[in-house]
Protein backbone atom coordinates (compact mmCIF):
# COMPACT_ATOMS: atom_id res chain seq x y z
CA UNK A 1 0.00 0.00 0.00
CA UNK A 2 1.69 3.53 -0.86
CA UNK A 3 1.23 6.21 1.85
CA UNK A 4 2.37 9.63 1.77
CA UNK A 5 2.88 11.29 4.75
CA UNK A 6 3.65 14.83 3.33
CA UNK A 7 1.38 17.79 2.05
CA UNK A 8 1.81 21.04 -0.04
CA UNK A 9 -0.48 23.69 0.75
CA UNK A 10 0.26 26.12 -2.01
CA UNK A 11 -1.14 29.56 -0.24
CA UNK A 12 0.64 32.65 -1.82
CA UNK A 13 -2.55 34.29 -3.68
CA UNK A 14 -3.64 37.36 -2.22
CA UNK A 15 -7.47 36.37 -2.70
CA UNK A 16 -8.38 39.81 -4.55
CA UNK A 17 -12.00 37.80 -5.02
CA UNK A 18 -12.41 37.33 -1.06
CA UNK A 19 -11.14 40.70 -0.22
CA UNK A 20 -14.19 41.67 0.90
CA UNK A 21 -14.82 39.61 3.86
CA UNK A 22 -10.67 38.73 4.02
CA UNK A 23 -10.04 42.19 5.58
CA UNK A 24 -6.50 41.64 6.59
CA UNK A 25 -6.10 38.08 6.11
CA UNK A 26 -4.44 36.06 4.06
CA UNK A 27 -7.07 33.74 2.33
CA UNK A 28 -6.12 30.38 4.11
CA UNK A 29 -6.79 32.09 7.59
CA UNK A 30 -9.86 33.31 6.38
CA UNK A 31 -12.40 31.52 8.92
CA UNK A 32 -14.45 28.89 7.94
CA UNK A 33 -17.79 28.64 10.74
CA UNK A 34 -15.26 28.63 13.43
CA UNK A 35 -11.93 28.09 12.80
CA UNK A 36 -9.63 29.30 9.23
CA UNK A 37 -9.63 27.19 6.47
CA UNK A 38 -5.85 26.46 6.99
CA UNK A 39 -6.49 24.65 10.71
CA UNK A 40 -9.16 22.29 8.72
CA UNK A 41 -6.69 21.30 6.57
CA UNK A 42 -3.61 20.71 8.72
CA UNK A 43 -6.56 19.32 10.95
CA UNK A 44 -7.75 16.91 8.35
CA UNK A 45 -3.98 15.94 7.09
CA UNK A 46 -2.88 15.12 10.32
CA UNK A 47 -6.07 12.65 10.90
CA UNK A 48 -5.15 11.23 7.59
CA UNK A 49 -1.81 9.83 8.37
CA UNK A 50 0.71 12.98 7.31
CA UNK A 51 3.58 13.90 9.18
CA UNK A 52 4.96 17.00 7.36
CA UNK A 53 3.42 19.80 5.67
CA UNK A 54 5.38 22.56 3.44
CA UNK A 55 3.01 25.73 3.64
CA UNK A 56 4.04 28.26 0.10
CA UNK A 57 3.15 31.52 1.29
CA UNK A 58 3.18 34.89 0.25
CA UNK A 59 0.58 37.71 0.76
CA UNK A 60 0.77 38.10 5.00
CA UNK A 61 2.96 35.58 5.03
CA UNK A 62 3.75 36.85 8.52
CA UNK A 63 0.26 36.15 9.53
CA UNK A 64 0.33 31.81 8.15
CA UNK A 65 3.77 31.34 9.99
CA UNK A 66 2.42 33.24 13.37
CA UNK A 67 -0.76 31.06 13.08
CA UNK A 68 0.89 27.66 12.93
CA UNK A 69 3.97 27.78 14.54
CA UNK A 70 6.28 24.53 13.83
CA UNK A 71 2.32 22.68 13.56
CA UNK A 72 2.99 20.35 16.70
CA UNK A 73 -0.31 21.51 17.97
CA UNK A 74 -1.68 20.05 15.05
CA UNK A 75 0.50 17.16 15.35
CA UNK A 76 2.61 18.10 12.57
CA UNK A 77 5.74 19.22 11.44
CA UNK A 78 5.22 22.93 9.35
CA UNK A 79 7.02 24.77 7.69
CA UNK A 80 6.03 28.05 5.88
CA UNK A 81 8.14 29.12 2.66
CA UNK A 82 7.52 32.66 1.71
CA UNK A 83 8.35 33.44 -1.88
CA UNK A 84 9.79 36.84 -2.78
CA UNK A 85 7.54 38.29 -5.28
CA UNK A 86 4.01 36.32 -6.66
CA UNK A 87 4.97 33.08 -8.32
CA UNK A 88 1.79 32.13 -9.22
CA UNK A 89 0.65 28.44 -8.15
CA UNK A 90 3.18 26.70 -9.91
CA UNK A 91 6.11 28.78 -9.40
CA UNK A 92 7.12 28.11 -5.93
CA UNK A 93 6.67 24.82 -6.05
CA UNK A 94 9.03 23.95 -8.72
CA UNK A 95 11.12 26.61 -6.90
CA UNK A 96 11.01 24.40 -3.86
CA UNK A 97 11.06 20.59 -5.38
CA UNK A 98 14.09 19.70 -4.38
CA UNK A 99 13.15 19.93 -0.40
CA UNK A 100 10.20 17.88 -1.01
CA UNK A 101 9.47 13.76 -0.64
CA UNK A 102 9.51 11.45 -3.30
CA UNK A 103 5.97 11.51 -3.54
CA UNK A 104 3.51 13.98 -1.75
CA UNK A 105 -0.09 15.78 -1.47
CA UNK A 106 -0.36 19.06 -2.93
CA UNK A 107 -3.43 21.33 -2.03
CA UNK A 108 -4.56 25.37 -2.38
CA UNK A 109 -5.26 27.09 0.33
CA UNK A 110 -8.51 27.97 -0.29
CA UNK A 111 -9.72 24.08 -0.32
CA UNK A 112 -12.49 23.09 2.13
CA UNK A 113 -12.41 19.07 2.21
CA UNK A 114 -13.22 16.14 3.67
CA UNK A 115 -11.10 13.40 2.08
CA UNK A 116 -9.69 10.64 2.61
CA UNK A 117 -5.79 11.32 1.49
CA UNK A 118 -4.80 7.92 1.85
CA UNK A 119 -7.29 5.88 0.03
CA UNK A 120 -6.44 8.44 -3.12
CA UNK A 121 -2.99 7.98 -2.43
CA UNK A 122 -3.24 4.10 -2.56
CA UNK A 123 -5.26 4.73 -5.77
CA UNK A 124 -1.88 6.72 -7.16
CA UNK A 125 0.52 4.07 -5.99
CA UNK A 126 -1.45 1.19 -7.25
CA UNK A 127 -1.58 2.68 -10.73
CA UNK A 128 1.87 4.10 -10.78
CA UNK A 129 0.48 7.89 -12.00
CA UNK A 130 3.17 10.25 -12.29
CA UNK A 131 0.01 12.69 -10.93
CA UNK A 132 -3.18 11.85 -9.18
CA UNK A 133 -6.03 14.61 -9.29
CA UNK A 134 -8.84 14.69 -7.71
CA UNK A 135 -12.21 15.09 -9.72
CA UNK A 136 -15.85 15.56 -9.41
CA UNK A 137 -18.95 17.42 -10.34
CA UNK A 138 -19.88 20.93 -8.87
CA UNK A 139 -22.29 23.88 -9.54
CA UNK A 140 -19.87 25.90 -11.22
CA UNK A 141 -18.27 23.95 -13.97
CA UNK A 142 -18.86 27.09 -16.62
CA UNK A 143 -15.63 28.99 -14.60
CA UNK A 144 -13.62 25.70 -13.09
CA UNK A 145 -11.19 23.99 -15.14
CA UNK A 146 -12.26 20.86 -16.39
CA UNK A 147 -11.06 17.07 -17.44
CA UNK A 148 -11.61 14.67 -19.73
CA UNK A 149 -10.86 10.79 -18.63
CA UNK A 150 -11.40 7.32 -20.47
CA UNK A 151 -13.21 4.86 -19.30
CA UNK A 152 -10.44 3.49 -16.84
CA UNK A 153 -9.61 6.84 -15.42
CA UNK A 154 -7.07 8.57 -17.37
CA UNK A 155 -6.74 11.82 -18.40
CA UNK A 156 -7.38 12.83 -21.45
CA UNK A 157 -7.40 16.33 -22.14
CA UNK A 158 -7.46 19.53 -20.14
CA UNK A 159 -9.93 22.54 -20.74
CA UNK A 160 -9.03 25.46 -18.75
CA UNK A 161 -11.41 28.35 -18.00
CA UNK A 162 -12.61 30.38 -19.33
CA UNK A 163 -14.10 28.30 -21.90
CA UNK A 164 -15.43 28.75 -25.42
CA UNK A 165 -18.96 29.91 -25.53
CA UNK A 166 -19.88 27.45 -28.30
CA UNK A 167 -18.82 24.34 -26.54
CA UNK A 168 -19.84 22.12 -23.40
CA UNK A 169 -18.31 19.77 -21.48
CA UNK A 170 -18.88 16.83 -18.96
CA UNK A 171 -18.96 18.05 -15.34
CA UNK A 172 -15.86 16.61 -14.48
CA UNK A 173 -14.08 19.70 -11.95
CA UNK A 174 -10.24 19.53 -11.11
CA UNK A 175 -11.29 19.78 -7.58
CA UNK A 176 -7.72 21.06 -6.61
CA UNK A 177 -6.29 18.17 -4.44
CA UNK A 178 -3.15 16.12 -6.10
CA UNK A 179 -0.49 13.43 -5.17
CA UNK A 180 2.37 13.95 -7.15
CA UNK A 181 5.85 12.04 -7.94
CA UNK A 182 8.26 14.53 -7.62
CA UNK A 183 10.34 13.34 -10.44
CA UNK A 184 7.32 14.12 -12.74
CA UNK A 185 8.34 17.85 -12.44
CA UNK A 186 11.58 17.93 -13.07
CA UNK A 187 10.95 19.11 -16.16
CA UNK A 188 9.42 21.52 -15.83
CA UNK A 189 11.87 23.38 -13.11
CA UNK A 190 13.57 25.55 -15.29
CA UNK A 191 11.22 28.58 -16.46
CA UNK A 192 9.87 31.67 -15.79
CA UNK A 193 9.84 32.28 -11.82
CA UNK A 194 5.83 32.79 -12.10
CA UNK A 195 3.61 29.89 -13.95
CA UNK A 196 0.15 28.35 -13.73
CA UNK A 197 -0.33 24.62 -12.16
CA UNK A 198 -3.03 23.58 -14.74
CA UNK A 199 -1.53 25.72 -17.89
CA UNK A 200 2.35 24.58 -17.09
CA UNK A 201 2.45 21.40 -15.32
CA UNK A 202 -0.92 19.80 -16.19
CA UNK A 203 -0.78 20.41 -19.70
CA UNK A 204 2.90 19.94 -19.99
CA UNK A 205 2.03 16.49 -17.87
CA UNK A 206 -0.52 15.58 -20.67
CA UNK A 207 1.74 16.65 -23.79
CA UNK A 208 4.32 14.64 -22.68
CA UNK A 209 2.16 11.43 -22.01
CA UNK A 210 2.91 11.07 -18.48
CA UNK A 211 0.83 9.31 -16.65
CA UNK A 212 -2.59 11.51 -14.94
CA UNK A 213 -4.98 9.75 -13.53
CA UNK A 214 -8.30 11.16 -12.20
CA UNK A 215 -9.25 10.12 -9.20
CA UNK A 216 -13.07 10.31 -9.11
CA UNK A 217 -14.34 10.77 -5.64
CA UNK A 218 -17.83 12.13 -4.18
CA UNK A 219 -15.92 13.12 -0.69
CA UNK A 220 -16.63 16.48 -0.13
CA UNK A 221 -13.86 19.59 -1.51
CA UNK A 222 -14.92 22.85 -2.64
CA UNK A 223 -13.30 26.56 -2.92
CA UNK A 224 -13.75 29.01 -0.87
CA UNK A 225 -12.30 30.98 -2.72
CA UNK A 226 -15.55 34.20 -3.41
CA UNK A 227 -17.81 35.58 -1.05
CA UNK A 228 -20.53 33.23 -2.53
CA UNK A 229 -18.73 30.17 -1.95
CA UNK A 230 -17.53 30.98 1.51
CA UNK A 231 -20.81 31.04 2.73
CA UNK A 232 -22.37 28.02 1.16
CA UNK A 233 -19.11 26.38 2.86
CA UNK A 234 -19.64 27.61 6.36
CA UNK A 235 -23.38 26.42 5.71
CA UNK A 236 -22.09 23.02 4.23
CA UNK A 237 -19.95 22.79 7.95
CA UNK A 238 -22.68 24.14 10.62
CA UNK A 239 -25.63 21.58 8.37
CA UNK A 240 -22.64 18.98 9.58
CA UNK A 241 -22.05 17.86 6.09
CA UNK A 242 -18.14 18.24 5.87
CA UNK A 243 -17.42 15.01 7.41
CA UNK A 244 -14.64 12.37 6.84
CA UNK A 245 -15.35 9.03 5.59
CA UNK A 246 -15.85 8.14 1.89
CA UNK A 247 -17.39 4.80 2.87
CA UNK A 248 -20.68 6.49 4.91
CA UNK A 249 -23.60 5.52 3.25
CA UNK A 250 -25.47 8.37 1.67
CA UNK A 251 -29.03 9.17 0.80
CA UNK A 252 -29.39 9.48 -2.96
CA UNK A 253 -32.42 10.15 -5.51
CA UNK A 254 -32.39 8.28 -8.58
CA UNK A 255 -33.31 10.04 -11.37
CA UNK A 256 -34.64 8.96 -15.07
CA UNK A 257 -33.21 10.86 -18.23
CA UNK A 258 -35.63 10.64 -20.74
CA UNK A 259 -39.55 12.33 -19.50
CA UNK A 260 -38.01 13.13 -16.14
CA UNK A 261 -35.14 15.19 -16.56
CA UNK A 262 -35.69 16.45 -20.33
CA UNK A 263 -38.36 15.90 -23.00
CA UNK A 264 -38.78 12.96 -24.33
CA UNK A 265 -38.51 13.16 -28.15
CA UNK A 266 -38.56 9.46 -29.14
CA UNK A 267 -34.95 8.08 -28.83
CA UNK A 268 -32.61 10.40 -28.11
CA UNK A 269 -30.17 9.82 -30.44
CA UNK A 270 -28.33 13.30 -31.04
CA UNK A 271 -26.87 16.25 -27.77
CA UNK A 272 -28.36 18.86 -30.59
CA UNK A 273 -32.10 17.64 -29.41
CA UNK A 274 -31.46 17.72 -25.65
CA UNK A 275 -33.84 19.92 -24.01
CA UNK A 276 -34.35 20.25 -20.07
CA UNK A 277 -38.12 20.63 -18.50
CA UNK A 278 -38.31 23.98 -17.12
CA UNK A 279 -37.46 23.70 -13.42
CA UNK A 280 -35.41 20.92 -12.95
CA UNK A 281 -32.43 23.03 -12.33
CA UNK A 282 -33.96 24.37 -9.30
CA UNK A 283 -35.21 20.75 -8.06
CA UNK A 284 -32.17 19.25 -7.92
CA UNK A 285 -30.24 22.13 -6.00
CA UNK A 286 -33.23 21.85 -3.32
CA UNK A 287 -32.81 18.40 -3.21
CA UNK A 288 -29.06 18.23 -3.24
CA UNK A 289 -29.34 21.49 -0.75
CA UNK A 290 -30.98 18.72 1.85
CA UNK A 291 -28.12 16.58 1.65
CA UNK A 292 -29.13 14.13 -1.31
CA UNK A 293 -26.82 12.77 -3.91
CA UNK A 294 -28.28 12.77 -7.40
CA UNK A 295 -27.57 9.52 -9.88
CA UNK A 296 -29.22 9.36 -12.75
CA UNK A 297 -30.03 5.84 -14.21
CA UNK A 298 -31.26 5.42 -17.97
CA UNK A 299 -32.00 2.72 -20.41
CA UNK A 300 -30.44 3.71 -23.65
CA UNK A 301 -30.97 1.03 -26.37
CA UNK A 302 -30.55 3.27 -29.30
CA UNK A 303 -26.78 1.81 -29.13
CA UNK A 304 -27.99 -1.73 -29.29
CA UNK A 305 -30.52 -0.90 -31.89
CA UNK A 306 -27.35 1.02 -34.12
CA UNK A 307 -29.03 4.31 -33.60
CA UNK A 308 -26.47 5.83 -31.78
CA UNK A 309 -22.95 5.12 -30.75
CA UNK A 310 -21.38 5.34 -27.40
CA UNK A 311 -19.94 8.56 -28.31
CA UNK A 312 -23.14 9.87 -29.28
CA UNK A 313 -24.79 8.89 -25.96
CA UNK A 314 -21.89 10.44 -24.02
CA UNK A 315 -22.57 13.65 -26.12
CA UNK A 316 -25.43 13.80 -25.03
CA UNK A 317 -24.66 12.97 -21.02
CA UNK A 318 -21.66 15.92 -21.81
CA UNK A 319 -24.60 18.56 -23.04
CA UNK A 320 -26.87 17.75 -19.71
CA UNK A 321 -24.09 18.18 -17.35
CA UNK A 322 -23.40 21.30 -19.18
CA UNK A 323 -27.22 23.04 -19.01
CA UNK A 324 -27.43 21.53 -15.13
CA UNK A 325 -24.25 22.96 -15.04
CA UNK A 326 -26.04 26.68 -16.46
CA UNK A 327 -28.51 26.29 -13.43
CA UNK A 328 -25.99 25.53 -10.73
CA UNK A 329 -26.89 22.25 -11.04
CA UNK A 330 -25.04 18.53 -11.32
CA UNK A 331 -25.29 15.02 -10.75
CA UNK A 332 -22.93 12.59 -9.22
CA UNK A 333 -23.02 10.27 -11.59
CA UNK A 334 -24.83 9.14 -14.69
CA UNK A 335 -25.45 5.26 -15.49
CA UNK A 336 -26.71 4.08 -18.82
CA UNK A 337 -27.75 0.27 -20.16
CA UNK A 338 -26.74 -0.18 -24.04
CA UNK A 339 -28.73 -3.50 -24.51
CA UNK A 340 -32.02 -4.07 -25.95
CA UNK A 341 -33.52 -7.83 -25.51
CA UNK A 342 -35.55 -7.61 -29.10
CA UNK A 343 -33.76 -8.26 -32.43
CA UNK A 344 -35.10 -7.36 -36.10
CA UNK A 345 -33.59 -3.33 -36.18
CA UNK A 346 -31.67 -2.61 -39.13
CA UNK A 347 -28.13 -1.97 -37.93
CA UNK A 348 -28.78 -3.32 -34.93
CA UNK A 349 -25.50 -4.27 -33.00
CA UNK A 350 -26.15 -8.37 -32.12
CA UNK A 351 -23.21 -8.42 -29.56
CA UNK A 352 -25.19 -6.08 -27.37
CA UNK A 353 -28.90 -7.74 -28.69
CA UNK A 354 -29.79 -9.48 -25.36
CA UNK A 355 -31.31 -9.89 -21.71
CA UNK A 356 -28.84 -8.21 -19.51
CA UNK A 357 -28.96 -7.61 -15.83
CA UNK A 358 -28.80 -3.88 -15.50
CA UNK A 359 -31.89 -2.48 -18.31
CA UNK A 360 -34.62 -1.45 -16.21
CA UNK A 361 -36.72 -2.85 -14.35
CA UNK A 362 -33.47 -5.01 -13.29
CA UNK A 363 -31.52 -3.67 -10.70
CA UNK A 364 -27.70 -3.52 -12.48
CA UNK A 365 -27.40 0.26 -12.60
CA UNK A 366 -28.65 0.50 -9.43
CA UNK A 367 -26.04 -1.93 -7.81
CA UNK A 368 -23.40 -0.67 -10.20
CA UNK A 369 -24.64 2.46 -8.45
CA UNK A 370 -24.10 1.05 -4.73
CA UNK A 371 -20.65 -0.65 -5.89
CA UNK A 372 -19.15 3.25 -6.33
CA UNK A 373 -20.72 5.13 -3.91
CA UNK A 374 -22.34 3.61 -0.69
CA UNK A 375 -26.38 4.31 -0.45
CA UNK A 376 -28.74 4.52 2.65
CA UNK A 377 -31.49 2.30 0.68
CA UNK A 378 -33.89 3.14 3.27
CA UNK A 379 -33.80 6.81 3.08
CA UNK A 380 -33.60 6.78 -0.91
CA UNK A 381 -35.48 7.49 -3.90
CA UNK A 382 -36.38 7.01 -7.28
CA UNK A 383 -37.86 9.33 -9.53
CA UNK A 384 -39.14 8.54 -13.22
CA UNK A 385 -42.24 8.70 -15.53
CA UNK A 386 -42.00 4.34 -16.77
CA UNK A 387 -43.66 1.88 -14.89
CA UNK A 388 -39.84 0.23 -15.52
CA UNK A 389 -38.33 3.22 -13.47
CA UNK A 390 -41.09 2.03 -10.81
CA UNK A 391 -40.74 -1.82 -10.87
CA UNK A 392 -37.08 -1.08 -10.41
CA UNK A 393 -37.08 0.86 -7.40
CA UNK A 394 -39.43 -1.67 -5.46
CA UNK A 395 -37.34 -4.43 -6.49
CA UNK A 396 -34.42 -2.16 -5.50
CA UNK A 397 -36.29 -0.93 -2.33
CA UNK A 398 -36.53 2.59 -3.02
CA UNK A 399 -39.16 5.22 -2.51
CA UNK A 400 -40.64 6.20 -5.70
CA UNK A 401 -42.77 9.15 -7.16
CA UNK A 402 -43.24 8.81 -10.82
CA UNK A 403 -43.47 12.11 -12.79
CA UNK A 404 -46.27 13.07 -15.56
CA UNK A 405 -44.05 15.84 -17.45
CA UNK A 406 -43.91 15.10 -20.99
CA UNK A 407 -44.40 10.99 -20.05
CA UNK A 408 -45.39 8.91 -23.38
CA UNK A 409 -46.53 6.37 -21.32
CA UNK A 410 -49.43 7.95 -19.11
CA UNK A 411 -51.62 4.31 -19.76
CA UNK A 412 -50.04 2.56 -16.80
CA UNK A 413 -49.69 -0.70 -17.50
CA UNK A 414 -52.07 -3.48 -15.74
CA UNK A 415 -50.18 -5.29 -13.00
CA UNK A 416 -47.10 -3.03 -12.72
CA UNK A 417 -45.75 -2.12 -9.73
CA UNK A 418 -47.59 1.58 -8.55
CA UNK A 419 -44.75 4.78 -7.12
CA UNK A 420 -45.36 5.83 -3.52
CA UNK A 421 -46.12 9.21 -5.16
CA UNK A 422 -47.46 10.39 -8.57
CA UNK A 423 -45.80 14.31 -9.26
CA UNK A 424 -46.62 16.57 -12.05
CA UNK A 425 -43.07 17.46 -12.53
CA UNK A 426 -39.77 17.03 -11.16
CA UNK A 427 -40.35 20.46 -9.29
CA UNK A 428 -43.26 18.70 -8.02
CA UNK A 429 -41.33 15.17 -7.04
CA UNK A 430 -38.77 17.18 -5.13
CA UNK A 431 -41.66 19.45 -3.15
CA UNK A 432 -42.65 16.09 -1.96
CA UNK A 433 -39.60 14.27 -0.76
CA UNK A 434 -38.89 17.82 1.14
CA UNK A 435 -42.22 17.75 2.89
CA UNK A 436 -41.86 14.21 3.83
CA UNK A 437 -38.42 15.04 5.73
CA UNK A 438 -39.75 18.16 7.50
CA UNK A 439 -42.77 16.50 8.89
CA UNK A 440 -40.96 13.06 9.34
CA UNK A 441 -43.39 10.49 8.07
CA UNK A 442 -42.44 7.25 6.55
CA UNK A 443 -43.64 6.64 2.65
CA UNK A 444 -44.85 3.47 3.24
Amino acid sequence: MTRVDHLVIIAGGQGVRLASVAGDLPKALVPVADKPVLAHQLELAARCGVRGVTILAGHLAAKISDFTGDGSRFGLSVRVLVEDEPMGNAGALLHHLDSLPEQFFAMYGDVMLAVDLQKMAQQHGERNADLTLLVHPNDHPHDSDLIEADANGWATAIHAYPHPEELFFANLVNAGLYVIRREALRRFVDGPAKRDFTKVILRGLMASNARLFAYRSAEYIKDMGTPARLEKVSADWRAGKIQLGSDLARAVVFLDRDGTLNIEKGHLRRHEDLELFPGVGTALRQLRQAGFALVVLTNQPVIARGEASEEDVAAIHRKLEWELGKEGAFVDAIYYCPHHPDKGFVGERPELKFRCECRKPATGLFEQACRDLPVDVARSWMIGDHAMDIEMARRAGLHSIRVMNGSLNAVWPDGAALPDRVAVSLEDAAEMILQEIAQGVPVR
